[in-house]
């Protein structure tokens, strides 16, 4: 396994669950320094149509007490080019649910235009945030 210097990874983390936890450590397994973008609650809203049900700041703090982030900082862009220009990072990281998709397609080829891979990192099945938000919605329902 190729050990990067600088690895980046984002995410929402709404409703901090092990499968947010399982990304992070196998990212932080291939590289020195890992920076985590948190989706700010407007790139959320405009990207998802749903506000996150755990505030930004909240979001960010949790992420900043994992021991395998060494910095955190706001995705306020879906724009990852644009995220590369501002942390020089050597490879990016993603769950696997994304791989093959559109979006991450054409995120390779610029990244290979800079010399940054693309690694996918395996989705922990049986958990997202979705699904704890849809449980919760009806619970509320029942109630």
């Amino acid at each position: 396994m190729k050990k990067y210097k600088v690895g980046y990874t984002t995410g929402v983390f709404d409703m901090f669950h092990v499968g947010h936890l399982n990304i992070l450590r196998r990212a932080k397994e291939q590289c020195e320094y890992l920076i985590v973008g948190v989706s700010t609650d407007e790139v959320v809203q405009a990207y998802k149509n749903k506000h996150p049900i755990v505030c930004y700041e909240d979001r960010v703090a949790i992420v900043e007490a994992i021991k395998y982030v060494d910095q955190v900082v706001p995705q306020t862009s879906m724009d990852k080019m644009k995220a590369w220009e501002e942390y020089h990072f050597d490879v990016l990281f993603h769950g696997s649910d994304w791989q093959n998709s559109d979006m991450y397609n054409k995120i390779i080829d610029e990244f290979n235009e800079v010399g940054v891979d693309v690694v996918f990192l395996p989705h922990t099945s049986g958990v997202s945030s979705t699904l704890l938000s849809d449980v919760l919605h009806k619970l509320e329902e029942d109630v």
